[in-house]
């Protein structure tokens, strides 16, 4: 066990953002976290590829891959999906958030003050027996886009009597057609995503949509900063992400402990997007916060079994900010951010290097 000593101060940048840096004087907030850390290997960070998004176009937020295996797909900051077409074709349009109406002011302005208007898609998944995208975000909460792309469907944006305030991330159990989602809090917009952690909120929540009855049922509530979700690959419990605790909660879904949660993993950072990888495995990206870079050889995300246990850490190239995502496919990592104009692909082996060869 040993103490870790946090020190923040905050800048308001010229875009209304705010970024932490650690230093020992300024504006402070204080926390220590008694924390116990086993020793995990650490991937190497020699192999690191940008690729950029369209002009003007910035925050990378989540992957996925399409039915046919096609993309990946991911949400920007201007409202939209994009889809990669390989190295010749680059990004296209796949389909946006903002209602039909608002689409002429969301013309691929990353704007912040467009967010409430154009929409912020963050986290996304595909279905995997229909095949349709279903997205989380932040304003207007969980909507779906058919096989074709294009304009979204709004599906939920209320539960309990309150309208979603920040809708974050999301995954599908497909077997039983449920949507497992977070909103990360009942008080502030994602554009208020600091004040959520420096005031100690904690009113976001875990719910539950049905397709086919169209309800949404809140499972946890009173959650600090509930973020990424994933699903085990058995579909027998799900993990959520609290950003502000600097841990992973499991929820159990099937008896004998269905209904009941525990601490997963107590991570060694802020927990943004959770991914499971096929061998059933999961990715915890670890997000500095800063919309300034990561120094080198900073955590960007860890590997954790389906016990809890940190298996490997992913360290950075100090080119990353705010690191979202860490998702893998065939043996290589797609990392995701909420400011950077680019997608960041890591690879381990220059032999199995499938997506940076469709790049």
């Amino acid at each position: 066990h040993y103490w870790k000593s946090k020190w923040y101060v905050l800048h308001f940048q010229n875009n209304g953002c705010i970024s932490y840096s650690k230093i020992f004087f300024g504006l402070v907030v204080q926390s220590f976290v008694a924390v116990s850390y086993p020793t995990y290997p650490s991937s190497s960070s020699s192999s690191y590829h940008q690729v950029p998004l369209p002009a003007g176009v910035v925050g990378p937020e989540s992957f996925d891959f399409d039915c046919r295996g096609e993309g990946p797909y991911t949400s920007v900051s201007d409202g939209r999906i994009l889809k990669w077409l390989g190295a010749r074709h680059g990004w296209s349009e796949f389909a946006f958030t903002a209602p039909d109406g608002r689409r002429e002011l969301c013309d691929g302005s990353s704007d912040p003050e467009l967010e409430p208007t154009c929409g912020r898609p963050l986290g996304l998944r595909f279905h995997t027996i229909t095949c349709e995208l279903y997205i989380a975000d932040a304003y207007f909460g969980l909507v779906r886009v058919g096989r074709g792309g294009g304009a979204a469907t709004q599906l939920a944006i209320t539960a309990e009597g309150g309208t979603f305030k920040f809708t974050n991330n999301l995954d599908i159990d497909p077997e039983n057609d449920i949507v497992y989602f977070t909103d990360s809090s009942t008080k502030y917009t994602r554009r208020e995503h600091w004040r959520v952690a420096l005031t100690g909120d904690s009113t976001a929540r875990f719910m539950k949509y049905d397709p086919q009855s169209r309800e949404v049922s809140v499972l946890l509530r009173g959650l600090k900063f509930a973020n990424g979700v994933a699903l085990s690959k058995e579909n027998n419990f799900v993990l959520i992400a609290e950003t502000s605790a600097s841990r992973v909660l499991r929820y159990w879904l099937k008896v004998p402990r269905a209904n009941s949660t525990e601490v997963f993993s107590q991570v060694p950072g802020a927990p943004d997007n959770v991914k499971r990888n096929a061998r059933g495995e999961f990715w915890v990206a670890l997000n500095n916060g800063r919309t300034s870079p990561s120094y080198r050889d900073e955590i960007l995300g860890v590997r954790i079994d389906g016990e809890g246990r940190l298996l490997e850490a992913l360290h950075g190239d100090g080119e990353m900010e705010s690191v979202s995502e860490v998702a893998e496919y065939n043996g290589n990592f797609l990392l995701g951010s909420v400011v950077t104009p680019f997608v960041s692909i890591f690879t381990k082996s220059t032999m199995n290097n499938l997506l940076i060869g469709s790049y």
